[in-house]
C-alpha cells in the first residue's frame, strides 16, 4: 500500500507550466472548493427555512474530488455518492443552478438535469439517450450512472463499468462499437463513504474487481463516522485500507493498488489521482484511494447535528484540519495567492453560488405561480359560495405548491358535483389537461416508451417443418442462445455455472467453445455483483444475460434490482437504461430450498422490470428473442422441471418471438375461467381432463408475463363466457395470486362478469417440506385444482355437483 503522506511543496523546474499559469490552476480550483463550500452551507439553510425538504451535501470532501475531477476524462465513467457534488460541478456533469433546482425538487428536467425532480439533492447523472432514446456516443462524454441513496449501492454497477472497458479492449468484434469505447482506455470511478465500506456488496464488489482486474479506481471518503458510528465501530483496526491490505497485488498474482491520502493534502491528492488513473487507464488495474482525514463541517444532513455525537476536541479538530483551511493557508505560505486575492475569490463565490440559487428558486417559483394563477383565474368564475373559503385560502398562501394548487381545484369539483356551469367545465376542463401534464412530471418512464420498448417488437410466430425434432426444452433454449450470439457480437452470458458447464441445466451447452470465455463465463458465488455486472455492461452498450442460478438466490441481489435497475428508467426520467436481461429457474422443486415461489417480493420490488413466466422452454426462448431486439430490462423465470419435458424444435428458433404481456387460451371452455402460469399450468391441463368427466368445462389462461399483465385483458373476456374464477400458483397465500385477481377484477373491469366468488389456490404459507409428499401437501397439486373448481360449481349447483367432504 502506498500511503502519500507528501510534503507539500512546488518545484516547476520540469515543468511546462510558467509559475503564473500554475498559480491560475490553483486559484480556480479553490474558487470550486469555496463555491462548493457555500453550496453546503446555503443549501442547509434552505432546508431549515423550509423552502426544501431534505438536504445532504459533500461538505469537508471538496479537495479530494477535485483532485480526481482533474483526470476524469471524456469517455469515462462515475458511479458516485451523494457527497460528490465537488466532483460534479468541477466535471460539469452538474452545476450550482442544477444542483438547487434539484433541492427544490423542480419537475423540469432542463432545471433538474439529473431526474427531473425525482430524487433528492446531490443524486447525479448524466443523459445517455437522445430524444429517439437511442444512445449518445459515450466516448464524447463524461458519464454519470445515476445515483443511488441505497449505502454501498453505487459499487455493483461499477464491476459492469468496468469490466465493459476490458472487454472492448480485449474483443476485437466489439471494435465497431466505437461509441461506447475507444479501445477499452475507460476508467470508472466509484466513490463510497468509509462507513458504506461494512456492507456486504462492497466486499463482493472488490473481490470481483480483483479477480477480473477491471479499471476501476475506488476512492473511499473517509471522515470518521458512519452518521454517529465512528470507525472503531465499523471496521476491523478502524482502518479500511489496513484491511484491505490482502488485496494489494504483489508477484504472485491478482489485485489492486491501494494508495492513502490525507484529505486535506491538496499536492498529495492530485499526485496520487495522476497515478491511480494512469495504472487503470494504462494497465487495467483497479486501484483503490482511502482518502482519510476529511471533515463533515454540518454532519450527516440537514436532519441531524453531530455535535450530538462528536466531542469538542473531534469537533475542534475538524475546524483545524477542514480542507478549504489547509488549502488556504497553504497557498498563502507558498506565495500562491495573497490574502486579498483569496478574499476576493471567496467574496465572488459567495455572490455566484447565491445567484445561482436564487435563478433556481425563481425557475421552480415561476413554474409553481404559472399554474396557481391558472387555478386562481378560473376558480374565480366560478360563482358559488363554496368556492370562495378554497380559493382564498390558496391566494393567501405565501409559499404554494402544486399540491395546493391540485388539492384545492380536486377539493372544488367535489363540492360542485351536483353543479353544472360552463364555469365548473372550464375548471374540469383545465384540470384533466394539467393531470396528463402531471402524469408526465411524476409518473412517466417507469419503462422505456421509445419504439425500443420490447411491446413493439413485431411478433413472429414459431415456425416448425413437417419433420421437427422433439427435443429435451433445453436443447430448445440452448439453440436459441446460440443462434442469438452468432447474430449479434454483443451478446454475453454469465452466471455461476455458466462457462464451463454451460449452467447446471445445459442452456448454455458448448457455448463457452463456441463463442470464447469473453463471451460466455462463470463467475463467484456473488449475486448481487452478478446483476450489477450485467447493468453496468447493459448502460455501456453490450446485451448482458446474467444469470442467478435458482429463483430463491435472487434475493441476495435484491437491493441491486429493487434499488438500482428498476428504478433507473424513471428515476432519470428515461435518460438511461440499462436492458439486462435476469435468466433465472424456479418452482416445483422438491423442498425448502430452491422450491420457493417468491413472486409477491419481485411484484412488489421490481417495477420497472418485466417479470416473464413462460410455461416452457419455447415460450422461454421467444421471449429472450423478444427482449434481445428491445431496451428493457427483464427477470425471465424459467420452469425447474421442464428442461427434460419433451418440446418441438422450430425452424426459426432464434427469430420467433413472444409479445409480452399477451396471455394466452390454452384450453376452450364453458363453466370456469382458470388462470395460471409456470410449472402449475400443467397441473391445470392435467385437472381439466378428470373435470371434463364429472361435467366441468374449464378455459385455461396461460398469462405468460406478471408484468406487464394480459394486456389484451383475456382474462376479463374469458369471464364474460364462463362468470366464474379460480386463480393457480405456487406462490404463498394473498401474493401473486392476489395480484392477479386485483388486475383482472379490477384493472380490467371483471368483477361485472362474475356470478360467483373468485378463488385462488396458491401455496401453503411455508415453503415445501423436502420429498415429493412435502410437495403434494404443500403446493397445489392436481387434486387441490379439481376440488377447487369443484367448489366454484358446487356452490352454483348443489344438485348436480354435491359436497364432496
Amino acid at each position: 500500500m502506498m500511503n502519500t503522506d507528501l510534503k507539500v511543496s512546488v518545484d516547476l523546474s520540469n515543468s511546462k507550466l510558467s509559475f503564473d499559469d500554475f498559480r491560475q490552476i490553483i486559484k480556480k480550483d479553490y474558487e470550486f472548493a469555496v463555491q462548493s463550500r457555500i453550496v453546503s452551507l446555503l443549501g442547509r439553510k434552505e432546508v431549515l427555512t423550509g423552502k426544501a425538504k431534505f438536504g445532504i451535501f459533500g461538505d469537508g470532501k471538496e479537495l479530494a474530488q477535485i483532485a480526481l475531477a482533474k483526470v476524469f476524462e471524456p469517455g469515462d465513467w462515475r458511479s458516485g455518492y451523494y457527497r460528490d457534488q465537488t466532483f460534479a460541478f468541477v466535471s460539469g456533469i452538474s452545476t450550482l443552478y442544477n444542483f438547487f433546482s434539484q433541492l427544490y425538487a423542480n419537475p423540469d428536467i432542463e432545471a433538474d438535469i439529473s431526474s427531473g425532480g425525482r430524487q433528492m439533492v446531490a443524486h447525479f447523472s448524466t443523459s445517455l439517450l437522445d430524444e429517439e432514446g437511442n444512445w449518445k456516443d459515450q466516448t464524447a462524454l463524461k458519464n454519470s450512472f445515476s445515483d443511488i441513496s441505497t449505502t454501498g449501492g453505487q459499487m455493483a454497477r461499477t464491476m459492469g463499468l468496468g469490466l465493459a472497458s476490458k472487454l472492448y479492449r480485449n474483443n476485437k468484434d466489439l471494435s465497431y462499437l466505437g461509441y461506447f469505447s475507444k479501445n477499452g482506455n475507460e476508467v470508472a470511478f466509484c466513490n463510497i463513504g468509509n462507513a458504506a465500506t461494512s456492507e456486504g456488496v462492497f466486499w463482493e464488489v472488490i473481490n470481483a474487481a480483483g479477480v477480473h482486474q477491471i479499471p476501476a479506481v475506488i476512492s473511499i471518503w473517509d471522515d470518521g463516522y458512519g452518521i454517529s458510528v465512528p470507525n472503531e465501530v465499523q471496521t476491523t483496526k478502524g482502518d479500511i485500507s489496513e484491511v484491505l491490505k490482502g488485496f494489494q497485488r504483489d508477484e504472485n498474482g491478482n489485485g489492486f493498488e491501494i494508495f492513502k491520502v490525507k484529505g486535506w493534502d491538496y499536492a498529495g491528492l492530485c499526485e496520487t489521482y495522476e497515478k491511480v488513473a494512469k495504472i487503470a487507464r494504462e494497465e487495467h488495474i483497479p486501484c483503490i484511494v482511502h482518502v482519510t482525514e476529511l471533515t463533515q463541517p454540518q454532519g450527516h444532513s440537514s436532519s441531524g447535528s453531530h455535535e450530538r455525537y462528536k466531542t469538542k476536541e473531534r469537533l475542534q479538530w475538524e475546524v483545524d484540519y477542514d480542507c478549504n483551511t489547509k488549502m488556504r493557508q497553504w497557498m498563502l505560505d507558498a506565495g500562491i495567492a495573497t490574502e486579498d486575492e483569496l478574499t476576493e475569490i471567496e467574496d465572488k463565490a459567495k455572490d455566484f453560488v447565491r445567484i445561482e440559487q436564487r435563478r433556481a428558486w425563481s425557475d421552480y417559483r415561476k413554474m409553481l405561480q404559472s399554474e396557481l394563477e391558472e387555478a386562481v383565474s378560473l376558480l374565480s368564475e366560478i360563482n358559488e359560495e363554496v368556492v370562495e373559503l378554497p380559493l382564498k385560502t390558496l391566494i393567501s398562501s405565501s409559499e404554494s405548491s402544486l399540491k395546493e394548487v391540485y388539492s384545492t381545484v380536486r377539493q372544488v369539483l367535489r363540492e360542485l358535483r351536483f353543479k353544472d356551469s360552463p364555469q365548473k367545465q372550464a375548471l374540469l376542463i383545465w384540470y384533466k389537461e394539467k393531470q396528463k401534464l402531471n402524469e408526465d412530471r411524476y409518473n412517466s418512464s417507469l419503462y422505456v416508451e421509445s419504439d425500443n420498448s420490447p411491446l413493439h417488437v413485431d411478433v413472429v410466430e414459431a415456425a416448425y417443418g413437417e419433420n421437427a425434432a422433439i427435443v429435451d426444452g433445453r436443447e430448445v433454449l440452448n439453440a436459441c442462445f446460440e443462434a442469438n450470439f452468432k447474430k449479434d457480437e454483443r451478446i454475453l452470458a454469465f452466471g455461476e455455472d455458466v462457462g464451463k458447464i454451460g449452467d447446471v441445466n445445459q442452456g448454455f451447452a458448448g457455448l463457452q467453445d463456441k463463442f470464447g470465455d469473453m463471451r460466455v463465463f462463470d463467475t463467484g458465488i456473488r449475486e448481487s455483483t452478478i446483476i450489477g455486472k450485467g447493468i453496468g455492461l447493459a448502460v455501456r452498450g453490450l446485451r448482458p444475460i446474467a444469470e442467478i442460478q435458482y429463483l430463491d438466490y435472487l434475493i441476495y441481489a435484491l437491493p441491486v434490482l429493487s434499488d438500482d435497475l428498476a428504478t433507473l428508467g424513471y428515476r432519470t426520467k428515461g435518460q438511461q437504461k440499462a436492458p439486462v436481461i435476469i435468466r433465472t429457474r424456479g418452482h416445483r422443486l422438491e423442498g425448502i430450498w430452491h422450491s420457493g415461489s417468491p413472486m409477491t417480493v419481485l411484484l412488489g420490488a421490481l417495477r420497472g422490470i418485466h417479470i416473464c413466466v413462460p410455461r416452457n422452454m419455447t415460450q422461454a426462448a421467444g421471449m429472450y428473442n423478444t427482449l434481445l431486439k428491445s431496451d428493457d430490462p427483464a427477470l425471465v423465470i424459467e420452469c425447474l422441471n421442464g428442461y427434460r419435458l419433451k418440446e418441438k424444435m422450430p425452424d426459426n428458433v432464434g427469430d420467433f418471438t413472444v409479445p409480452l404481456g399477451i396471455a394466452e387460451i390454452m384450453r376452450e371452455g364453458t363453466d370456469v375461467t382458470v388462470v395460471s402460469y409456470g410449472s402449475t399450468l400443467r397441473l391445470v391441463q392435467e385437472a381439466a381432463l378428470e373435470l371434463d368427466k364429472i361435467g366441468i368445462s374449464i378455459e385455461i389462461i396461460d398469462i405468460q408475463c406478471l408484468q406487464p399483465f394480459d394486456r389484451t385483458h383475456l382474462c376479463a373476456n374469458s369471464l364474460q363466457k364462463t362468470n366464474r374464477l379460480l386463480v393457480v400458483d405456487e406462490d404463498v397465500p394473498g401474493g401473486a395470486s392476489a395480484f392477479i385477481l386485483q388486475q383482472i377484477l379490477e384493472e380490467q373491469k371483471g368483477y361485472y362478469h362474475l356470478d360467483s366468488q373468485p378463488l385462488t389456490l396458491s401455496a401453503k404459507a411455508h415453503r415445501p417440506p423436502y420429498g415429493s409428499d412435502g410437495d403434494y401437501f404443500t403446493k397445489p397439486a392436481v387434486d387441490d385444482i379439481i376440488e377447487s373448481v369443484y367448489q366454484i360449481m358446487n356452490d352454483v349447483n348443489p344438485q348436480q355437483f354435491p359436497d364432496l367432504f
